[in-house]
């Protein structure tokens, strides 16, 4: 058996050492091989290509794959993916968040006929706003889907290769790779992990990147974002109708004419306000057909370091990896 680690890094040069460090002692302890580890620069500011660079040309187990621009997390992993060769593949994070030293239990269950062994998170080390927003967003996403998505699990996973493949053949280019799993199928099982804090530097999500992958959870795996427009829409109608039927007994009968210029002011601006939410919510549905009808590769490599393949990505090498995401079409 070989495992290949997926590891997305973003400007870790305090963390790149360290990490390699207890992955290569993890990866010692592991029968079989030769595992590799595919390390995938996302467009790193600081010292981390080049560690990642002089680390590979001494271990032949390292596999660097240096982005052109930063591609943003998920696409990162999925750059991993596309390069990893074993016959199990571990994601995740470079900031030790995810300790290496948990990949023997997950290789634990996988031997044991699981595909899919992922990570549940349990002693969360974030602020306490940060911890709720996290219990309810994901079960609000669990609600909202069509099928069942693990709660309180994130990109920390075991995953066998035909499960790789799979993920490699889907082309969103909107991805939520947690819930693409999940959506694989196949034999599955969570594993509870206390949640270290990170080793060294600063988180690279900002809130408004939580946001947009939490956007991106919800708009990929469910449309009941719609429906619940239309179920507005129509509780509205009935609402009109009960009024009007009310409106026409009072004048008829009771000789009154309902009375109420403050709640007709409330109502209209009640009416505007929801019928200009849901149309934003077309609009993001709308918006991510549009970014899918481009066609955009997921990510583009700029450089390759390690595994035997070293060197500047250029045309002489465009055919060998034609099949990776960097020239894959959306």
């Amino acid at each position: 058996m070989r495992v290949s680690l997926a590891i997305p890094l973003l400007n870790e040069e305090t963390v790149l050492p360290e990490l390699l460090r207890r992955t290569r002692a993890v990866l010692d302890t592991i029968p079989g091989g030769p595992h590799e580890i595919v390390i995938v620069d996302d467009g790193s500011t600081d010292a981390t290509p080049e560690i990642l660079r002089q680390e590979a040309e001494s271990d032949r187990r390292l596999v660097g794959v240096v982005l052109s621009r930063n591609f943003g997390h998920q696409a990162a992993v999925t750059a991993a993916l596309e390069y990893v060769s074993g016959d199990v593949t571990v994601v995740m994070d470079g900031d030790l968040q995810d300790p290496p030293e948990s990949i023997p239990a997950l290789l634990e269950k996988f031997q044991q006929g699981y595909d899919v062994v992922y990570a549940r998170r349990v002693g969360r080390k974030e602020s306490w706003w940060m911890r709720t927003c996290y219990f309810l967003f994901y079960r609000l996403i669990s609600m909202l889907s069509g099928f069942p998505l693990p709660l309180d699990s994130g990109d920390f996973s075991l995953m066998s290769r035909r499960v790789v493949d799979e993920l490699r053949r889907m082309p969103e280019h909107h991805r939520y790779l947690r819930g693409m799993r999940s959506w694989v199928g196949f034999r599955q099982i969570g594993v509870p992990m206390e949640r270290a804090e990170r080793k060294a530097g600063q988180s690279k999500y900002s809130l408004l990147r939580l946001l947009k992958l939490a956007f991106d959870g919800i708009f990929s795996f469910s449309i009941i974002p719609l429906r619940v427009g239309a179920v507005l829409g129509a509780a509205t109608i009935l609402s009109s109708m009960a009024y009007s039927i009310y409106a026409l007994y009072a004048k008829l009968v009771l000789h009154q004419s309902p009375q109420g210029f403050t709640t007709l002011v409330l109502a209209i601006t009640f009416l505007a306000g929801v019928q200009l939410f849901f149309i934003g919510v077309i609009g993001e549905y709308v918006g991510r057909l549009y970014e899918a009808s481009k066609a955009r590769p997921h990510f583009i490599v700029a450089q390759l370091l390690g595994g035997g393949r070293r060197g500047t990505y250029d045309e002489s090498e465009q055919h060998a990896l034609a099949p990776v995401g960097s020239s894959r079409k959306v």
